[in-house]
């Protein structure tokens, strides 16, 4: 008897109105494990709207958004964190002045005895193990983050979010602020990730970059899903026409 595993992300008719404006209308899209799915539009086409619904920080005003098989409703982003829904996003929620194994654990720092004090050893341990497998090349998990190059920087904030993630990680332009040679080490990352299984949804504006990671990618255009292709079955010159209306 086969086994079906449940999609991480399945999302059905989802839309969002903020007063009379429709920010995302009727959106469609299943990410399964081990599968890259690249979200692409022009600007104010909605790509970070509908991030931040799946993440919790919106609702979404119609719909339904179902997390590995289970349909879901977030009340903030506590909620879908808890349901192991992580994101990185361009601007790093990481802190300089700590070790990179304490930015992997902020907010969830492992304790131990009886007094509860701060497992560093174990905490240090788990980051070397994770940055080891996912091949993140930094000199320690005890070096402090803010001497770390901005690509391994990166890479710390996409091995947090897979330590936490239950098999969905979403990223809201993880590289727009990196260099070429630090693109790729990032890009690097993301690819292990599938290797590993996990299902990535990435918001990119580099259309290289799309086509050079993404199994898929799906278009926004002003708040409405022009539709969804597999990259080895497109070019750029169709997802452009799709972005700007131009296709023929």
């Amino acid at each position: 008897m086969t086994t079906t595993t449940a999609a991480p992300l399945r999302l059905e008719g989802v839309s969002k109105h903020f007063g009379g404006v429709t920010a995302i209308q009727r959106f469609d899209l299943e990410v399964a494990p081990g599968e890259i799915v690249a979200l692409v539009g022009d600007n104010g086409a909605g790509k970070s709207t509908l991030v931040k619904i799946i993440s919790g920080l919106y609702q979404p005003s119609e719909g339904t958004i179902e997390i590995n098989g289970e349909q879901v409703t977030f009340r903030d982003a506590a909620d879908a964190r808890a349901k192991g829904v992580e994101v990185v996003y361009q601007d790093l929620a990481l802190v300089d002045l700590q070790p990179v194994y304490m930015n992997l654990f902020l907010g969830r720092e492992l304790r131990r005895g009886p007094l509860r004090v701060l497992d560093r050893k174990e905490m240090a341990r788990q980051t070397q193990q994770l940055v080891e497998d996912l091949d993140v090349r930094i000199p320690s998990a005890r070096a402090l983050l803010g001497d770390l190059s901005g690509g391994q920087r990166q890479g710390i904030a996409i091995a947090r979010a897979t330590h936490w993630a239950s098999g969905l990680v979403l990223m809201d332009e993880p590289t727009a602020a990196l260099g070429v040679a630090e693109t790729a080490k990032v890009e690097e990352v993301i690819l292990k990730l599938k290797s590993r299984g996990a299902a990535v949804l990435i918001v990119s504006h580099n259309l290289d970059q799309v086509f050079r990671i993404a199994d898929r990618v799906t278009v926004l255009r002003r708040g409405t899903q022009v539709g969804t292709r597999p990259t080895a079955g497109t070019d750029k010159n169709e997802v452009i026409g799709m972005i700007t209306g131009l296709s023929s």
